[in-house]
């Protein structure tokens, strides 16, 4: 069991060649050539990233769908799990609780402001309380998947999540903002610096969204850029 444990995130695939598979989506869009010539010729990094920072800057992110990234991730709390499947573009196989029986204590998160309050003890002793009650429904024959009705939002998953280039940069956008819940900013920046590790030049869009605005359209904004207006 871990009350403290944060997301622990892997890049499983990617793209082998990044930014010349969108460079010669890029092309395509705009040459009379057959995308395989393009591909076959493309050859120059520099101008193969000037091109596409052109076409992103123009709007057409359609260009970015093409590349496909998984993940996995663990030890990340349920209540972040509920709001990373709200994302429409992306896939998800995650740890059923009707099939997975959860033994003796539980593995569940402790929110910050919770470990560094004066109730982290009662939380504790709340957690252990219904770890026993779910045992004692499990030894009594009730089914894992009636039994997982106490378990609760802070209770640990495990899932693969796969998505597109295009949705990374709206997740990056949405979750990274210092208004999104701190759990689910540390799931979406470890998975953004994994893939700037593999592919640098994307630093620069996986950002939150004031970066990309330059202002900040949140009713409560950090400080970080203008609020707008």
């Amino acid at each position: 069991m871990s009350d403290n444990k944060f997301p622990m995130v892997d890049l499983l695939s990617k793209p082998e060649h990044t930014l010349k598979t969108i460079y010669v989506a890029c092309r395509t869009c705009y040459s009379a050539l057959y995308p395989i010539n393009i591909w076959e010729e493309a050859t120059d990094d520099e101008k193969m990233l000037n091109l596409v920072k052109k076409v992103l800057k123009s709007g057409h992110h359609s260009t970015v769908e093409h590349c496909q990234f998984v993940f996995s991730v663990s030890g990340v709390s349920r209540a972040c799990t509920h709001q990373l499947v709200r994302h429409r573009h992306m896939s998800f196989s995650q740890k059923s609780q009707r099939y997975v029986t959860e033994k003796g204590d539980f593995e569940y998160t402790t929110p910050k402001t919770i470990e560094k309050s004066n109730l982290n003890e009662d939380y504790k002793d709340m957690m252990k309380k219904i770890a026993e009650f779910y045992g004692k429904m499990i030894e009594n024959g009730i089914p894992a998947e009636d039994a997982r009705a106490v378990l609760p939002n802070a209770t640990t998953s495990s899932l693969i999540v796969s998505l597109n280039l295009r949705e990374l940069m709206h997740l990056a956008q949405l979750r990274l903002c210092t208004n999104a819940q701190l759990e689910i900013r540390t799931l979406v920046r470890k998975m953004c610096d994994l893939v700037i590790k593999e592919e640098p030049w994307l630093k620069d869009y996986l950002v939150p969204k004031c970066e990309i605005k330059g202002y900040c359209d949140e009713i409560r904004g950090c400080g970080r850029k203008p609020q707008k207006q």
